[in-house]
């Protein structure tokens, strides 16, 4: 049996709010009434078991998973097929077994009577408050298939963005990996071979190499500690970076990271851009559009300025000002942005300054790539170089004590 939370008013006008199971809406709904409430509203609750299946199911649901989704559902409501068939239609064609659950739970809502953006509201771990206000938007306008394909356009802007971003950091993060790696085998296993060898020859070993024998035999006697440490203080971090206060800490350290940090602001500042003008396109009010582009910035110093922003505009400024008293966004932004609600072109200047972040982003990828191979390189020579030449050194010495 289903449980409905409900707020209603008793016959002295005091608010009252609880929940209670029933059959359908409707039979609780005359409950109440026979108690002699004014109702005021009335809402099915998932339970708890359907949160956890729909919070599996988000882990395994990618964004391209939702961009096919909005290409797809514009082409179909465009050619005139109602939206109940076309959710069964998707239902049926979406590999992804959790996400055509999704689909289908939804489709028995708008068969049920609801909007189409009730139903999406139900699955917001999937569907981003950008996605469902959107949807509203059309719903309310009756342009929903115009603003799906609008959605999907942003959806696939946003997916070549991200993989944009994780290809600049794959590279430099797996040979860092790689060369851990071969760091850790040769202190542990062939670092003790030469040691041996060195201890056999009973003479006194150069600087480098002592060092070098002592935290391999540190290594290697405190292994397990050593790894141990490594994992907790890496859990450590990532609870410290989750926290409020050192979220807005590792962001702002993000932006001004030497190398990717310039990356890391053109990328939030073309996200910004192009979710803000998509907002704004598709009838969202500015208020709610800011407070969405908030949440979905990706960056919390970002977040935190949008909030300044929003609150300001609500005192009756407008966007450019707060935007420029922030010091978060470049002055072109902010001119560009000025320009914009002057002339009343505001989304035109939005996807102009995405567009540009967008191509800036691809210069800065390529230029990463260029810049970063032979820093890797020369990394890769300082570390496993000097180990390999701090073990040959006794070898070197020895050979030139003989020649002697």
């Amino acid at each position: 049996m289903p449980t409905y939370a409900y707020q209603v008013k008793n016959q002295q006008g005091k608010d009252l709010t609880g929940q209670r199971e029933a059959v359908d809406v409707n039979v609780l709904i005359q409950e109440l009434k026979d108690q002699g409430f004014l109702i005021i509203k009335v809402q099915e609750t998932k339970s708890r078991a359907a949160t956890r299946k729909v919070s599996r199911g988000r882990k395994r649901i990618k964004l391209d998973d939702l961009l096919v989704f909005s290409r797809q559902m514009a082409t179909m409501v465009d050619a005139g097929i109602p939206l109940v068939q076309t959710l069964d239609i998707l239902s049926e064609q979406t590999e992804n077994p959790s996400f055509r659950k999704i689909i289908q739970t939804i489709k028995g809502d708008v068969e049920s009577g609801k909007n189409f953006s009730d139903g999406l509201e139900t699955h917001r771990r999937v569907f981003s408050p950008l996605f469902i206000s959107m949807v509203r938007a059309g719903e309310t306008s009756g342009t929903l298939d115009e603003i799906l394909d609008r959605l999907a356009t942003y959806l696939e802007k946003m997916s070549n963005l991200q993989k944009k971003i994780k290809s600049a950091m794959i590279y430099p993060c797996v040979v860092f990996g790689i060369a851990i790696t071969i760091t850790t085998l040769m202190l542990v296993f062939i670092i003790p071979k030469f040691a041996e060898i060195f201890q056999s020859l009973d003479a006194k070993l150069p600087a480098p190499t002592q060092i070098l024998i002592d935290v391999s035999n540190s290594v290697r006697k405190n292994f397990l500690l050593v790894v141990g440490c490594s994992i907790a203080l890496f859990f450590l971090f990532r609870a410290a970076i989750q926290s409020p206060g050192g979220r807005v800490w590792w962001d702002r350290f993000k932006l001004r990271m030497p190398v990717f940090g310039a990356l890391f602001l053109k990328s939030a500042i073309s996200k910004f851009s192009r979710t803000l003008s998509t907002l704004v396109k598709s009838g969202v009010p500015i208020l709610t559009a800011l407070e969405i582009v908030g949440t979905t910035a990706g960056n919390r110093v970002i977040e935190l300025a949008l909030t300044d922003v929003k609150n300001s505009i609500r005192e009756g400024e407008g966007i450019a000002g707060p935007l420029e008293k922030k010091k978060v966004f470049p002055p072109m932004v902010v001119r560009m942005v000025a320009v914009g609600e002057e002339t009343g072109e505001l989304e035109e200047m939005l996807v102009k300054i995405s567009d540009f972040y967008d191509a800036q982003v691809d210069a800065t990828v390529d230029g990463l790539s260029s810049l970063l191979e032979p820093l890797i390189i020369a990394f890769l020579g300082v570390v496993i170089g000097g180990i390999v030449i701090a073990m040959f050194l006794p070898i070197f010495n020895l050979s030139q004590a003989i020649k002697m």
